[in-house]
């Protein structure tokens, strides 16, 4: 049965002490930052919209999303859907700003540009990614989140409750 996988991979991963250093270190960096943008695409990129709602609403953060249909296609037609993110990021970002990047395979190549085009600006990087622990995109952020599960549906619904359980952290802090 499918839910079992699922319990087995949260369980497995939410109880390491891997996931604890940077559940704390993420907690840190969210709470030292100006601001929030938040990337993905396909699923990742719902996943980001929600957080952007959530992050806002709960903790009164100014928070971003590149999700608007009219921006993406105008920036992907005018840079190329490589480059869309990285030159959204660039007209925004600033110093103490915060980028959580989000990528199931770790390898989309338009959130490795944005991510690699923000670092120029500032290295407060939280990165969520899966099919391997040693993606592309696992190894360009100050926190990173991986897993080697291959299926999306866990990818996704994981990335999901780490970033509800840092939420739900810091906002009963608040």
């Amino acid at each position: 049965m499918k839910t079992k996988e699922y319990l087995k991979e949260f369980n497995s991963y939410i109880n390491n002490e891997y996931y604890q250093k940077y559940f704390n270190q993420a907690i840190e960096l969210i709470k030292s930052s100006n601001r929030i943008f938040f990337i993905g695409n396909g699923g990742s990129n719902a996943i980001c919209s929600h957080m952007a709602e959530d992050f806002q609403k709960l903790l009164n953060y100014p928070t971003f999303c590149f999700s608007d249909g009219a921006l993406i296609t105008c920036y992907s037609n005018d840079f190329g859907y490589e480059n869309a993110i990285k030159e959204w990021i660039k007209c925004h970002s600033k110093k103490n700003d915060l980028l959580i990047a989000i990528s199931s395979s770790g390898e989309s190549k338009n959130i490795i540009n944005a991510v690699e085009s923000f670092k120029k600006v500032s290295d407060n990087i939280i990165t969520l990614s899966g099919f391997h622990y040693e993606n592309t995109l696992s190894k360009l952020g100050r926190v990173n989140f991986s897993t080697s599960t291959k299926s999306y549906g866990i990818t996704e619904c994981l990335h999901e409750i780490i970033l509800h359980s840092i939420l739900d952290h810091i906002s009963e802090k608040f």
